[in-house]
């Protein structure tokens, strides 16, 4: 079995050296992972410059590739450059921080896993709800055991599962509940500063509110420290306000009223 390991949060992140290795007692696993931090970028692809690929080293040893490019860049050309064969799977993380809700659509360890999800490839996103994680090794275990159950019984073209992780000890965690995505939306604002030279810049700022309190749904359930893992895809119709403008009758919209 070969799996293609990625993340957003850099090659020399912790969370990523975490996975790595548990992994790698179930699989060969190949390391393709931005050059630096690109969280949060969602799933852009670099188009109008070239990427450069470094072998990276980590204790003296070779670690993987490293890419001066997005997490779905790192997907992309993983698979179609620097991996002689398609992975069996993708698993993107270990994330440093909650990728839950509305965050999914921001997220650039999910957009990661999307790409194979795109590729056809069975993936995973995994991240621990807490940017100041100590301990990767109960994240990385599940990865692990859920990469086995994606092994024998797969998943459908275009699934992913997104996978968040408490940041609580493994004796504090509730269970492991299969999930929705939420509903959460960001109050942004960007903070107007000044720098030493008196020029004014700008930082964003903000705060989440969460819409939905219901265990079925991600947020809430890492919320009540239960490891959520949500199937999820991109076909972002909206089937319910598509039969409701049927009535609309929009191929007449030419012509006038």
């Amino acid at each position: 079995m070969k799996i293609l390991v990625s993340n957003d949060d850099g090659i020399d992140s912790a969370g990523i050296y975490s996975l790595v290795e548990a992994l790698k007692e179930i699989a060969e696993v190949t390391v393709v992972a931005p050059h630096k931090e690109q969280s949060a970028v969602g799933h852009a692809i670099t188009m109008q410059t070239p990427l450069r690929v470094f072998e990276y080293q980590k204790d003296g040893k070779f670690f993987g590739y490293a890419i001066d490019g997005t997490p779905a860049d790192c997907v992309k050309i993983g698979i179609r450059n620097l991996m002689p064969k398609t992975p069996d799977l993708v698993v993107s993380g270990i994330n440093h921080g909650s990728n839950t809700a509305i965050n999914i659509i921001y997220s650039g360890t999910v957009s990661a896993a999307r790409e194979a999800a795109i590729m056809d490839v069975p993936s995973i996103a995994i991240s621990v709800t807490s940017h100041a994680v100590m301990d990767f090794s109960f994240s990385a275990k599940i990865a692990k055991q859920l990469a086995l159950e994606i092994f024998e019984k797969g998943l459908p073209k275009g699934t992913l599962l997104n996978v968040n992780v408490p940041n609580v000890s493994q004796d504090k965690i509730a269970g492991i509940r299969l999930t929705k995505q939420g509903k959460s939306k960001w109050d942004d604002i960007y903070e107007k500063r000044v720098d030493p030279y008196g020029r004014n810049y700008y930082w964003l700022t903000g705060n989440l509110f969460e819409l939905d309190y219901d265990l079925e749904y991600d947020q809430a359930a890492v919320k009540n420290n239960y490891v959520s893992v949500s199937p999820i895809h991109f076909d972002l119709t909206d089937y319910k306000t598509y039969l409701e403008m049927k009535d609309w009758k929009i191929e007449n919209l030419l012509n006038g009223k």
